[in-house]
């Protein structure tokens, strides 16, 4: 299979057996079969047909921000969309594709004094993450400024979702549950005047700077917000800031975020996360409910 892969595959950036540690913004992962690169649609397109064709599993990670990748790894292809980072502007609509890193984006409708993107101006992650997510903060989401999604199915179909179907929630969207990959997504946005979008940027990425550990590896926010309360602070009123399994522990600067601290692995995270909601609803009755998706085999 690997010699057919590489006849079939030839010229695409395709690595063997790639620990995903060195990818994930927590620093944990086991390796993937087959980690990918591809260069654009087409690239994307003949990886998927290559792995339908012979029943090889495959999925796309973005730039594992988000996200808890498992010791044993992930079998099959793993497809990275790093090198699928075009950001393009025409008038007050911005298109990009889905490898993009969101904060980069931001800044691009800052240069251009577009505004409507700030909320996101300090969320770590890819374009085509924050669609699949719904990616909000302060008050905005990604819902309030998509105009549409392009996107490919699990069959290599590509087709373009209008922002009005894609049943968009909190942290939710409708792609969650087909199975498709966004692979380009545009936005709306309004003329502003440069100054302030730069200003309004500048003191939201100081308050994450403030609240936020962003010193440490995390996979950013943990748990969704509750109804009617805030994760982090029910952790908090649980006495929870600062415990630790392994070399994961919650964050003693946000309650809401868990960071590796030496040398965690995705056990330590996983358990760790199991701790808190069991020790959370034993407090306060409110059981929370991971935002984090943790992915991928256990070590066996």
């Amino acid at each position: 299979m690997l010699e057919k892969m590489k006849n079939a595959l030839k010229g695409i950036d395709i690595r063997i057996d790639e620990p995903l540690r060195h990818y994930t913004y927590t620093k944990v992962g086991g390796p993937a079969d087959y980690l990918a690169f591809p260069r654009n649609r087409y690239e994307l397109a003949h990886i998927v047909k290559f792995a339908n064709e012979n029943a090889i599993p495959w999925m796309v990670l973005g730039n594992a921000s988000n996200l808890i990748v498992r010791e044993g790894g992930i079998r099959g292809f793993v497809i990275m969309f790093d090198k699928l980072s075009t950001v393009t502007v025409d008038g007050y609509t911005i298109e990009a594709e889905a490898g993009a890193n969101l904060i980069e984006t931001t800044k691009v409708a800052e240069f251009h004094s577009l505004t409507g993107f700030e909320f996101a101006a300090g969320i770590p992650g890819s374009i085509g993450g924050a669609v699949f997510m719904n990616a909000g903060a302060y008050g905005g989401e990604i819902s309030h400024i998509l105009v549409s999604a392009t996107v490919l199915s699990k069959e290599g179909e590509i087709r373009t979702i209008e922002a009005r179907d894609m049943a968009f929630g909190y942290r939710r969207s409708a792609i969650q549950s087909t199975g498709e990959v966004v692979i380009s997504a545009k936005f709306a946005l309004k003329p502003g005047v440069h100054s302030q979008i730069k200003n309004e940027m500048t003191r939201l990425n100081h308050l994450r700077q403030l609240k936020q550990p962003l010193e440490y590896p995390s996979c950013g926010s943990v748990f969704k917000r509750p109804v009617d309360h805030f994760a982090g602070q029910l952790i908090m009123e649980a006495g929870l800031m600062g415990h630790r399994i392994g070399g994961v522990e919650v964050s003693k600067k946000h309650a809401g975020f868990m960071v590796n601290v030496a040398n965690g692995t995705a056990d330590d995270y996983e358990n760790l996360i199991a701790d808190v909601i069991e020790k959370v609803q034993a407090h306060s009755g409110v059981r929370l409910e991971p935002e984090v998706r943790i992915i991928g085999d256990y070590k066996s």
